[in-house]
């Protein structure tokens, strides 16, 4: 239904289309080439390798949610009126399914509220399951597509680390409290953070300095007494002698 529709756009139909997390075929070699992320420009899957040659383009990170592609909501709404499609939460984000799933269909319930186009459970305020069903519902029941399309000219991916509730390694390593400079103001940024790394290695290598002298002070210590003792034994034989015997007869 969606291939061949004039109505339709190219970049959506791909979408829809699109067999992803299969490896990439121009980084068949390569380590972790799955493709995840799709170009709205060039109507194609790519993989992490291909993102310098489409860096100007729209591109849409693709993602997987109980093993089927969904995207995020923030990211749909900026192409296509998603209302009254069922969302999901996926680390701590919305997120909508691109295609239905597949399911056993048991008849309908006296209860519930169902997808209008697959049948599948839908929460009470929502119509469909994806996004490929309530396209599938526009076009059969008449309406226009560009009535729920959205013109988006910017799309670009999220910074790796910043969303779902990560971490990036610099909110890692910097401490609770902004880093103070030897004039008072607040060091931050990288000289902030070198300051700390050189005041810590100092720390580090005084320390290591202290537990090296310290043992060896201790082992001296520790040799002393023995060294003591063995003089005072040593004496107290002298003045007691040694034990004669009388010759046997």
């Amino acid at each position: 239904m969606l291939e061949g529709n004039s109505e339709v756009p190219g970049w959506l139909t791909a979408l829809l289309t699109e067999k992803f997390f299969n490896a990439c075929i121009i980084h068949e070699d390569v380590k972790r080439n799955e493709k995840n992320v799709f170009c709205l420009d060039c109507c194609d899957g790519i993989c992490p390798h291909c993102l310098l040659r489409h860096r100007s383009h729209r591109l849409l990170q693709i993602r997987r949610y109980v093993y089927h592609n969904v995207i995020k909501l923030v990211d749909a709404e900026r192409l296509m009126d998603c209302a009254q499609v069922q969302t999901y939460t996926s680390n701590f984000a919305k997120v909508v399914f691109l295609n239905k799933r597949h399911h056993t269909r048991l008849g309908k319930a006296a209860s519930g509220k169902y997808c209008i186009n697959c049948d599948r459970n839908v929460q009470d305020s929502n119509l469909f399951c994806c996004i490929s069903c309530k396209l599938q519902t526009i076009i059969r029941t008449g309406k226009k597509v560009s009535n729920y399309l959205r013109n988006c000219d910017f799309l670009a991916l999220s910074e790796p680390g910043l969303e779902d509730g990560q971490m990036t390694p610099d909110s890692v390593l910097e401490p609770a409290g902004s880093m103070r400079t030897e004039s008072g103001s607040s060091g931050g940024g990288a000289a902030g953070y070198s300051e700390c790394r050189a005041l810590a290695t100092t720390a580090t290598t005084e320390a290591v300095r202290k537990k090296r002298s310290s043992s060896k002070t201790g082992h001296r210590s520790a040799c002393r007494p023995v060294s003591g003792i063995y003089n005072s034994e040593t004496t107290l034989n002298r003045r007691k002698g040694t034990p004669q015997r009388s010759p046997l007869l």
